[in-house]
């Protein structure tokens, strides 16, 4: 078989160990394989590149994506889904796995009412908001990089006793604010997926000062939803009669070494697709569910939306006291 591999959308830290599990696995086990550089649009340009086990040396560490990403308004066209069904079929590829979120799964579903070739997605993005798997690949690295930095602002929190607002990325997802929130001992989250109630935060930290409380965090996904951490900020400011501190950790949670769980996820993933491919697996996203591999249809992925763990969000609650 011809498996081409690809990664789309915005990068995630794991991306580069599942297309190492593709290359070598496949490879391994007797098929070329065959990288496509910057997602959908590296198959409208035919930028293509043989890929070997010795290709994807010492890459399992690395964030990022070695093929490189990103978005395709010719793809989204009938004739550019038209025109990348002819080149795959020009250069006789028998299937496609891509690795990225629900923009590529829509991706790869427009894709197969072009190309009768065999395709298989891998779920790739921080914001961990796919409906098929309970974590997607970078989703772990984003919340320890978010983790770290707050674990560090903290210092200065206490230091100065004060208030300090951290925006982390989710801007229809509060996934990464509400397990960071968690982990990090945050004293309230603000998130799209429920309302923003600032008359109970401001009344949450002045209480908490009156009770010998030094400091407080609070973690704010970003977004129109929350209205992100610089209007609130403001608005708590004015609210608690002291400015608040703002800190926006942006891209920072996207890069850098992927951990240990996203590098086993990506892996476990990338070698399920392979062997899907071979077994005749089409029109799919693989995901993990209880430590299990499962298969969604692509449509599923995103025409049924990812709840937020009800028992964490609770727990948020009665543990920012």
């Amino acid at each position: 078989m011809k498996i081409g591999v690809l990664t789309s959308g915005g990068d995630a830290p794991g991306m580069n160990a599942a297309i190492r599990a593709i290359v070598r696995v496949g490879c391994n086990r007797g098929h070329n394989v065959v990288g496509i550089r910057g997602g959908f649009q590296g198959i409208l340009d035919r930028d293509l590149v043989e890929l070997y086990p010795r290709s994807v040396s010492r890459m399992i560490n690395h964030g990022g994506t070695v093929l490189t990403t990103g978005r395709s308004e010719e793809f989204r066209t009938e004739q550019g889904l038209e025109k990348a069904a002819g080149v795959l079929r020009d250069e006789r590829f028998d299937g496609v796995i891509a690795i990225g979120g629900d923009g590529t799964m829509h991706g790869l579903h427009a894709l197969k009412q072009h190309w009768k070739g065999q395709l298989i997605g891998i779920p790739g993005s921080i914001d961990n908001d796919i409906y098929g798997t309970e974590y997607s690949i970078g989703f772990d690295t984003a919340v320890n990089n978010a983790l770290q930095a707050i674990d560090k602002i903290r210092d200065t929190a206490e230091s100065f006793q004060r208030v300090f607002l951290v925006e982390v990325m989710g801007r229809h997802s509060g996934a990464i604010a509400l397990h960071v929130g968690i982990a990090s001992g945050a004293s309230a989250i603000l998130i799209p997926e429920t309302p923003t109630d600032l008359k109970k935060i401001a009344q949450k930290i002045i209480s908490g000062r009156e009770a010998g409380k030094s400091s407080s965090i609070i973690i704010v996904a970003e977004g129109e939803e929350t209205g992100g951490a610089s209007v609130v900020g403001e608005k708590l400011s004015e609210m608690v009669g002291e400015k608040c501190r703002v800190s926006v950790l942006g891209y920072i949670q996207r890069g850098g070494n992927p951990t240990r769980y996203d590098r086993i996820l990506a892996t476990r993933l990338g070698v399920r697709a392979v062997e899907g491919m071979i077994a005749g697996l089409d029109g799919v996203m693989l995901g993990e569910q209880a430590c299990e591999i499962v298969e969604t249809p692509f449509e599923k992925t995103w025409s049924v939306k990812k709840e937020l763990d009800k028992w964490m969000l609770s727990l948020m609650d009665e543990l920012a006291t």
